[in-house]
């Protein structure tokens, strides 16, 4: 039978235990037969493995492949740079691989927090009382617990006496718990007011628990082997980068071979050709990409971190512009985590606090029971520590008149699930009072007369269903009520006569109020695609209630984890089908499944959490943001996000930052995706019209990896398009690399670069006297001025395609050109770049360059212009047409 239906008896005898607990030599049989009260490590992937990994996805293996190929080429002709193109890339590999591995290494520590939540020593009944490690405790053994103390495995209560308990660490709602030894009605030890789980803390009093689940086997055990599962989904961005190196493989290795074929054809060595086929697959391999991505992903997060949103892992950053469901816990994130008065029901009528700060002195006795009816401590600087239900009480009171008497604790009838109230006697000026507030159900019965403000008034069937009208109304607005009532005591009167003849004073609503910016930033997610739904652990009138205050739906679906319970995965996933719907009363399973279900529907699924309940669902979604404040150490550690304010609006903040990600990233891949068109086409002239190579493999090197690297990461910064969240999410099936973005960059933008760089290389070669046909050797004078020429054209024009490519769409004079302060600095480093390269000893011996006359820049500043002017007719023509 369950354990939670039992007495505590038969709790103690279905685990053949007893009142004086266990013997050494049963728990010894029964530690190696259930095995140490202790998480479990799974395995892990080896270091080594993770570190390997770095080193050989498939983006990785391209760039390996070009080293091959450019030592080859080093091999069969030396002297022509292809040497240092190796070690160059080498170098983007060895940095890539290690920046990898250490994301990797820092993300896997969930499970060390997770065990700092658990006991070192606990006492226990075992031929007396003694202290044992945690980790020796086992089924049956009884254990003494007390305030501060931190719950070691699973447990049901035997004797409690004012047993309070903090849950949050489990359920993920912050209010606590009354726990007692009667058996429990409630579905599941969640609920259970006869249960104590792992991981959770003893607020007040003290109490005998029964152990019944050590280990893996407890609630907390589950949520660590829920949190220890891996995540398999690679994030969109590193689906796309997966797709965009097959896509740049096979181009690169397609024109390769194309170009091979044809010098074989009209005659080419076979060497010479093949060196050739290589310089055409090394320049159409952006060996900058993976550096250019990670550098920009890494500015994006620190601009996040400006607004509230620390990333720990990088892919995060895009993942999260890609959302389309945001699955929000409600305490803390959407709600101020506090408790506040919000209504007051006195005299037959609601009113708000401030109605009381204008009249508190008609209302005394209900002041007084708000201010000294509570199992407050008060710390050293005037602060009140304990339930935050009764701070927000005592709080008001303290608001409404801030000269309190002192009026000392004599007596205290203590709150009980049963009782489901609590009565502190004290001495007050005119002699001895009573004080009462729980639920009005209880309290109601011991009253006989209602405080109005002409005087107490006789309680009849009226008046009663008047107070229970007010609650229920207040109920639906997801307040919690309670009802305060007081009396004046005569000396020597009786303890279990003391609840006697009470005077009902009134009754309070409480809530925790939702964030002021909550509404603007749930209107903002409308605007921009993204479904919101609460996901929580509280009741599901207060999550209906805030649901409709902050705007985000006026009449869910509501779904309970009970209801969930006998829901299949597809039955789930229809219920999500619903425009309105939210979840409560959910466990660390059952949120899991909801990001499982919305993944299924082809959604990308952001997460928010703060208690360990939430670690499971935080990890298996796309994206998992933890609460920097009341998060636990463990929502943290499986988050990829964490929120430094708790802000709901700070997660639309990223969004919008996310977002920026995705089209920036576009940007720079069309920046640095047209430079290839001039580098590839200079070994196109060489193979079909037999004039000397236009550009050497250093000097591509000295664009891919030098001048166009701070341009491109300018780009990648660029700010938020202020219409970026009034559009859809990205879908699933939008590329990275698209038809649109290959055609501008491809046939259009790098099409006018190769030919202006072309056309600095034969006018340089003309005005020395080369003609068509005339053959130049690799260190000839005139040879490198031309070859100086192409690489100096093809720096000028990337200058005015970086302000090109802010835009596909929007003219260059439609936003600010100089707010950008990165790309200005990219454009006044790639000038003195080429301007070194071109005019000092060691530019022209390192990448085989002669000064330029003047003359060229004259040809290369109009051209570069004629780009620009030819690119705004494009833009003002895709406006117009759209």
């Amino acid at each position: 039978m369950n354990i939670l239906l039992l007495n505590a008896e038969q709790a103690i005898a279905s685990l053949h235990s007893g009142h004086t607990g266990l013997t050494e030599a049963e728990a010894e049989r029964r530690r190696l037969e259930f095995g140490p009260n202790q998480i479990e490590v799974m395995p892990v992937e080896p270091l080594w493995i993770k570190f390997l990994k770095g080193f050989t996805h498939f983006f990785a293996l391209l760039l390996w492949f070009a080293v091959i190929l450019a030592f080859i080429a080093e091999w069969r002709d030396a002297g022509q740079g292809m040497a240092m193109l190796g070690y160059a890339i080498l170098g983007v590999i060895l940095i890539n691989g290690l920046f990898s591995f250490w994301q990797e290494f820092r993300t896997e520590r969930a499970l060390s927090v997770l065990l700092k939540l658990l006991p070192n020593r606990v006492k226990v009944l075992r031929s007396g009382v003694q202290q044992i490690d945690a980790a020796q405790l086992v089924p049956g053994d009884l254990i003494l617990l007390q305030e501060g103390d931190n719950v070691p495995a699973d447990c049901r209560v035997i004797e409690a006496y004012g047993l309070l308990l903090n849950t949050a660490t489990v359920t993920g709602e912050s209010s606590v718990k009354a726990c007692d030894a009667k058996p429990s009605s409630a579905e599941g030890v969640l609920h259970s007011n006869n249960i104590l789980l792992a991981g959770t803390s003893v607020v007040a009093g003290e109490g005998k628990a029964l152990v019944f689940a050590t280990g893996m086997n407890t609630e907390f055990g589950k949520i660590a082997h829920l949190t220890q599962t891996p995540k398999a989904r690679l994030s969109p961005l590193q689906r796309e980068i997966v797709r965009l190196s097959h896509l740049v493989a096979g181009l690169s290795m397609g024109l390769g071979a194309i170009f091979f074929f044809v010098g074989q054809a009209m005659g080419f060595p076979f060497w010479a050709n093949l060196i050739f086929a290589i310089g055409i697959i090394v320049a159409n391999v952006p060996e900058g990409l993976l550096p250019t991505v990670t550098l920009s992903l890494a500015m994006a997060t620190q601009r996040m971190a400006r607004r509230n949103a620390l990333v720990r892992h990088l892919p995060s950053v895009e993942t999260l512009g890609s959302a389309s469901v945001i699955c929000t816990d409600k305490t803390g994130t959407l709600t101020l985590n506090r408790m506040e008065v919000k209504l007051v029901f006195l005299d037959g009528v609601s009113q708000t606090p401030d109605y009381l700060r204008l009249h508190s002195d008609l209302y005394s006795n209900f002041m007084a029971t708000l201010r000294y009816c509570h199992t407050l401590k008060q710390k050293e600087d005037g602060s009140w520590l304990g339930d935050t239900m009764e701070v927000a009480l005592v709080s008001l009171a303290e608001q409404v008149d801030s000269g309190w008497a002192e009026r000392p604790l004599l007596d205290e009838v203590p709150f009980d699930t049963d009782r489901k109230r609590l009565s502190t006697l004290h001495q007050s000026e005119d002699g001895l009072v009573l004080y009462t507030k729980g639920a009005l159900e209880t309290v109601l019965p011991l009253c006989t007369h209602v405080e109005m403000a002409n005087g107490r008034v006789r309680l009849d069937a009226a008046l009663r269903e008047s107070m229970l009208n007010a609650e229920q109304n207040m109920a639906e607005q997801g307040l919690r009520v309670l009802a305060f009532a007081s009396r004046a005591v005569a000396a020597g009167c009786a303890h279990e006569l003391l609840e006697a003849g009470l005077i009902l004073n009134g009754l309070v609503g409480l809530e925790d109020p939702p964030r002021a910016e909550v509404p603007d930033a749930i209107r903002k997610c409308q605007l921009a695609g993204i479904k919101v739904i609460i996901v929580t652990g509280d009741h599901p009138h207060t999550a209906v209630a805030i649901a409709r205050e902050i705007g985000l739906c006026s009449n869910p679906v509501v779904v309970t984890g009970d209801e969930m319970e006998h829901l299949s995965a597809i039955q789930l996933q229809l219920k999500l089908d619903a425009p309105q719907i939210l979840f409560a009363r959910l466990k660390a399973d059952q949120k899991m499944r909801i990001v499982m279900a919305l993944q299924n529907k082809g959604h990308v699924v952001a997460v928010t959490g703060d208690g360990v309940n939430d670690a499971p669902a935080l990890k298996k979604a796309d994206i998992g943001i933890a609460m920097g404040i009341a998060g636990t150490d463990v929502a943290k550690e499986a988050a990829d996000m964490i929120l430094l304010d708790d802000n709901f609006a700070s997660i639309v903040a990223a969004i919008e930052e996310g977002r920026a990600v995705f089209d920036n990233i576009r940007k720079f891949l069309t920046y640095i995706l047209t430079s290839n068109i001039p580098q590839a086409v200079p070994y196109l002239a060489l193979v079909l019209f037999k004039v000397p190579l236009p550009l050497t493999v250093i000097q591509i090197l000295a664009v891919d990896l030098g001048t166009d690297m701070l341009p491109a990461l300018g780009l990648g910064t660029e700010s938020p398009n202020p219409a970026i969240m009034q559009k859809p999410p990205r879908l699933p099936t939008e590329r990275l690399l698209n038809g649109a973005l290959l055609l501008r960059a491809y046939l259009f933008l790098g099409v006018m670069e190769a030919i202006v760089a072309l056309s600095a290389f034969f006018w340089v070669l003309h005005e020395g006297g080369w003609r068509y046909g005339g053959v130049m050797a690799p260190h000839d004078a005139l040879y490198l001025r031309g070859t100086t020429a192409t690489l100096s054209a093809i720096i000028v024009m990337q200058v005015v395609n970086v302000f090109i490519c802010r835009s596909d769409r929007d003219s260059i004079l439609s936003g600010n050109i100089l707010k950008n302060k990165l790309i200005l600095a990219g454009v006044f480093a790639e000038i003195i770049l080429i301007l070194l390269i071109d005019y000092t000893p060691a530019g022209n011996a390192l990448f085989g360059t002669l000064p330029i006359p003047g003359e060229v820049w004259v040809l290369l500043i109009p051209c570069a212009f004629a780009m620009l002017t030819l690119e705004e007719l494009r833009k003002w023509w895709c406006r117009r047409s759209s």
